[in-house]
């Protein structure tokens, strides 16, 4: 499959237009959706079979770039719908921050991206920040054809995130856990001390293989993996501490209106916790926790196999209902 920069240089593969009906054709392999702010750039993998899966990727301000490379066991059987959200990746720029990075915005690139590629039936991953996107769907967009949920390392609620990166934090050495106190304190997020900090909590609870084991070829197309900016406006300076758009975010009180298959998802040294999971879990009737083993929340980058089959099974289980 060509990479997508390939397709930028072909701008009839461009799909354009919100409304009308939906797609007919087989799905493309990659190209551009025109959502409300710009284009998104997505990539298709696997094959016609099960029901497709849409991916949404975390951030914000990441890429949806790893996941190609990572889940190929499922593509195996099925689609698989990738893309980068506005501001990310392939994608366009975000020409108006205040306007455009808005969480029912992000909500509107999902809705564009089943009636562009006709994704009549489709099981939703949402994956960090993506949970957040993927559940607003589900309370906000039209849920047709949505046949399970997965939620994958999920914010749901920033307060419980905070909560559950300070409990990490007071797990790391002392002199990381000071050099963090005086970050917060001084508002400083870029001294060396604090840089050093940060890099012992990413290695233990973001993604634990080292980047020099990291092989994703899909995200060597992808010129901008991290839009700093978005992240910062929308989240904060890092992933312990909330100021952006989002602080005030919290979901957990309507997880009860989920009446679909639904899965949580988790690495065994997550960041967001699996013990949170369970709790998740007690608020969504019928819905099931998985765990992968020696895993953080990169989980597809540290243990891709474990996740391939637990999806695998989650979707089969689904499926012959």
């Amino acid at each position: 499959m060509n990479p997508i920069l390939a397709q930028v240089l072909r701008p009839a593969i461009v799909l354009l237009g919100l409304t009308g009906c939906a797609h007919t054709d087989p799905l493309p392999d990659d190209g551009f959706v025109a959502v409300p702010g710009g284009r998104v750039a997505f990539r298709v993998t696997g094959k016609p079979g099960g029901v497709p899966v849409l991916m949404i990727h975390g951030g914000p301000g990441a890429t949806g770039c790893s996941y190609p490379d990572t889940m190929k066991g499922i593509a195996a059987s099925r689609t698989v719908v990738t893309y980068d959200q506005l501001g990310s990746g392939n994608s366009d720029r975000m020409l108006n921050l205040e306007r455009d990075a808005v969480l029912s915005r992000f909500v509107a690139e999902v809705t564009a991206i089943r009636t562009q590629l006709g994704l009549r039936e489709v099981h939703l991953v949402g994956h960090s920040w993506g949970a957040a996107v993927a559940l607003e769907y589900l309370l906000t967009g039209d849920r047709t054809g949505v046949r399970s949920v997965t939620f994958v390392g999920p914010l749901l609620s920033t307060s419980r995130w905070i909560e559950d990166a300070n409990s990490l934090v007071a797990m790391l050495p002392k002199d990381a856990q000071d050099a963090i106190a005086a970050a917060k304190i001084t508002g400083r997020f870029d001294t060396p001390e604090f840089q050093a900090a940060n890099d012992v909590f990413e290695s233990l609870f973001m993604v634990r293989t080292p980047r020099s084991q990291r092989h994703l070829p899909s995200c060597e197309s992808t010129p901008v993996r991290f839009n700093a900016d978005l992240y910062e406006y929308m989240w904060g300076p890092s992933e312990f501490v909330a100021t952006g758009t989002l602080r005030d975010y919290n979901r957990i009180d309507r997880l009860a209106e989920i009446k679909i298959p639904t899965m949580f998802l988790v690495g065994q040294y997550d960041e967001a916790r699996p013990e949170t999971m369970l709790e998740f879990q007690a608020l969504v009737p019928g819905s099931v926790v998985k765990v992968i083993p020696n895993a953080a929340h990169g989980v597809n980058v540290d243990n891709p196999q474990a996740l391939n089959e637990a999806m695998d099974e989650f979707y089969s289980t689904v499926e012959t209902r």
